[in-house]
């Protein structure tokens, strides 16, 4: 796992660091320049050794350095330096006025002088091979203007390969979102911990690969105050539940899925296929004839029946919603579940739209859930559009606050609640909030939430006992007791959504592939020695993790 930052939680483990363990800052200054030299080197080692490979030598590269006044252009004036003395080719411009310096970036430039380097209070005009982006740091909070947005431009106009130091400048720390312009990097160095704004979109688009360079800025320097999101970016083999060698097919979990209608019947049929692919034990879709005929032909694993209270009471878990209609026939069949059932329950797209927009279903689901006795293991899945729905709030307020607005959902409700996005934030009424990292453009296609539905049913139905609910967080806290397993078991179940998308998107493309796809990528995930070899023997399908 990952910790996700702001920027005031970032400034204040540095200080917690320099000031708690004594560690000054400068020698922190001079570790994060060495953390950026050392991608620079292996970028050229790369590039020699795939000219060597065609007879050629590489040419000497010109670098520029674009620092401002902050502590981040004192990091780039220490990398400026530090490549200098490597003999290389180095230009500086600041930015800004020198007599404002920080007294760190003060020190630095003074160093740059007495090296010989040259510091410019322009940009030069003419083309680099390397881009150093020193100009801002975490701290800018309103758009950039004047020199500054010129030298976002220059900076981009440049046919070079950009390295943005920390953060990109123009890219709002804690939000990612574009403060007037940003710095298009090729890779950015963070230090210490992941920043929200380069892990958000728009920003992770700035930000190009994410580098996190250890620099001294550990865990100890959280004094009691860890940040309050987090990541994941290990193999999901490490979450997900062992599967006993004794075990049978109950072993595995029952599944009930109220889900498809007339005219939807691949909602459910792809539900039933996510839970499937992740390792249910027995499905059983709630549904008419046209989706037996579905199931017969795409899925005859899946039992399918007319006999709702039967289907409910057979099941550990239950999902609701994919393709269910917003029909008065699906509104009963919804209350049945909530009112007559006490399995843990997934809801999804229609039910959301019925909880939303029927007042009855509404207080009967909130109403059960206020009462401890009642109350039921719950997850909702709803997108920004059906969460401001549920919240009676504007589509733009849940984008503007996805990780808040399923929190405030999870507290309405006394239920884990995801909001479905590039980045998908899953919450409970405490503790820290999940953000996704894994998938990809291509699972904006209609049935990708049906088969995560699926997922997450399957899981829930293996016990919901994922071993992330037994995992600590890197710094040894432990996770919260309120929901933790079905918590975990959410969030594991997003992130393997996504790394069967990212497989789906590496065998068909992202424009290409569908929902279909993506549960038929799952078992690669979960079993990658299952994966097909080209010819040349090599493994294809290899996911993209989309935590850098």
């Amino acid at each position: 796992m990952e910790y996700l930052v702001n920027a005031a939680q970032m400034r204040r483990y540095d200080q917690n660091t320099s000031e708690a363990f004594h560690v000054p800052s400068a020698v922190l200054m001079e570790r994060a320049a060495l953390a950026c030299l050392d991608v620079i080197r292996e970028r050229r080692e790369r590039m020699s050794r795939a000219l060597a490979a065609c007879g050629e030598r590489i040419r000497r590269e010109r670098v520029l350095v674009v620092a401002g006044t902050g502590n981040n252009g004192g990091d780039g004036f220490a990398l400026g330096r530090l490549l200098m003395q490597e003999g290389w080719q180095v230009d500086f411009a600041l930015v800004g006025n020198p007599e404002k310096a920080g007294e760190l970036t003060a020190r630095q430039m003074k160093s740059v002088l007495a090296y010989g380097g040259v510091i410019q209070n322009r940009l030069p005009g003419q083309q680099y091979d390397v881009v150093i982006d020193a100009l801002f740091g975490m701290g800018l909070s309103r758009p950039l203007e004047g020199d500054y947005r010129e030298a976002v431009a220059y900076m981009n106009r440049q046919d070079a390969w950009t390295l943005s130091v920390d953060i990109p400048s123009g890219v709002h720390a804690d939000t990612g979102q574009i403060l007037g312009c940003a710095v298009s990097a090729d890779v950015t160095v963070t230090f210490g911990f992941r920043k929200l704004g380069t892990f958000l979109y728009p920003g992770a688009r700035c930000a190009g690969k994410v580098i996190c360079a250890p620099i001294g800025i550990t865990y100890d320097s959280f004094l009691g105050q860890p940040p309050e999101r987090f990541t994941y970016s290990e193999p999901v083999s490490a979450l997900l539940p062992e599967r006993p060698a004794d075990g049978n097919k109950g072993t595995f979990g029952k599944a009930a899925l109220l889900a498809g209608s007339p005219g939807m019947e691949g909602a459910g049929l792809l539900c039933a296929q996510g839970a499937f692919a992740a390792g249910c034990g027995m499905v059983k879709l709630v549904g008419d004839s046209g989706l037996l005929l579905a199931c017969m032909k795409e899925q005859p694993e899946a039992m399918v029946t007319d006999a709702l209270e039967d289907a409910l009471a057979w099941a550990d878990v239950i999902a609701a919603g994919p393709g269910l209609s917003a029909s008065p026939e699906a509104a009963r069949k919804l209350g049945y579940v909530i009112g007559h059932t006490g399995q843990p329950l997934v809801l999804d797209a229609d039910a959301i739209n019925l909880l939303a927009k029927d007042a009855g279903l509404y207080a009967l689901l909130k109403d059960r859930q206020e009462d401890e006795e009642s109350r039921r293991e719950l997850v909702m899945t709803p997108h920004p559009g059906e969460l401001a729905r549920l919240l009676a709030c504007r589509t733009e307020a849940v984008l503007e606050d996805p990780a808040g607005s399923a929190r405030r959902a999870a507290a309405v409700f006394h239920a884990v609640v995801l909001c479905k996005g590039a980045r998908t934030a899953v919450a409970a009424e405490e503790g820290p909030v999940y953000l996704n990292g894994s998938g990809n453009s291509g699972m904006a296609a209609a049935g990708s939430g049906d088969v995560l539905t699926g997922i997450l049913a399957a899981l829930l139905a293996q016990g919901g006992q994922t071993q992330g609910s037994s995992l600590q967080f890197p710094d040894g806290r432990a996770r919260p007791q309120a929901d933790s397993a079905v918590f975990s078991c959410v969030c594991a179940g997003v992130y393997l959504h996504g790394l069967a998308g990212d497989l789906a998107a590496h065998e068909k493309g992202e424009a290409s592939m569908t929902a279909g796809d993506i549960a038929r990528a799952v078992p690669g995930v979960l079993n990658p020695q299952t994966r097909t070899r080209d010819a040349s023997g090599r493994e294809e399908g290899s996911p993209r993790c989309g935590v850098l």
